[in-house]
């Protein structure tokens, strides 16, 4: 919930805060030591896209850029019990197609534009530690994959890889199994820059140090750097 966040905590630090929670696993939210010019939640509904109720996207502008967090849905299990496709996946499915619309929207703007946050994608086989145990996954689906490319089609390129071509790192270990310990990530965190923020990029990095901290979170932060 909005209210539970420690707002307080920021602003004294002197951040700019913008939530988007509910009273779930969900919610997202931006600090910025430079104040917003203007804040949106929630990604607009397409015409025949299902009502959605769940905080999982937040948008800002500061100065000349635009900054989006958002929280893509997991989307497992990929089939129900009657051998279709889960509603869990066609909710992600839906979930990303409105997504596009709004990147595709945002990119008229020639504005600097970034998608941040935990996207539940696997973009490649040389972002996970063993992509059989991955395949088939929703986070690594044919159909994710293809939602994956139709929006980089837009324009729209995955810093960390830009930066890192061939290099393997990951954002997330699973608490379960050992899978810190043995290093068995995914890389499922990104930053997404348009072509006007691309430019922009200076550095982009994961900091692996704080997973290993005592009652981490199973996710680490991703990181970039950009000129004003």
């Amino acid at each position: 919930m909005d209210e539970n966040f420690p707002r307080d905590l920021f602003t004294e630090a002197g951040y700019d805060i913008h939530t988007h929670g509910q009273k779930t696993y969900n919610g997202v939210a931006v600090a910025s030591r430079i104040a917003f010019d203007d804040t949106r939640r929630g990604l607009p509904l397409l015409p025949d896209s299902m009502e959605d109720e769940q905080a999982r996207y937040i948008e800002v502008d500061i100065g000349h850029f635009t900054m989006a967090g958002l929280y893509l849905p997991n989307g497992n299990p990929v089939t129900g019990d009657d051998g279709e496709m889960h509603p869990k996946l066609v909710y992600k499915l839906d979930w990303f197609r409105r997504l596009i619309a709004r990147a595709d929207e945002l990119n008229q703007s020639g504005r600097p534009i970034l998608f941040t946050g935990d996207f539940n994608i696997i973009p490649a086989e040389n972002d996970c530690w063993d992509i059989d145990v991955w395949r088939g996954d929703a986070l690594h689906h044919p159909a994710t994959l293809d939602a994956w490319r139709r929006l980089n089609w837009l324009g729209y390129t995955d810093a960390w890889r830009a930066f890192h071509p061939n290099a393997i790192a990951y954002s997330f270990w699973d608490y379960q199994g050992g899978a810190w310990q043995k290093d068995h990530g995914i890389r499922i965190d990104h930053v997404l820059t348009n072509a006007e923020a691309s430019d922009r990029l200076v550095a982009v990095g994961i900091d692996k140090q704080p997973r290993g901290n005592d009652r981490a979170s199973d996710h680490t932060p991703v990181w970039a750097q950009l000129s004003l």
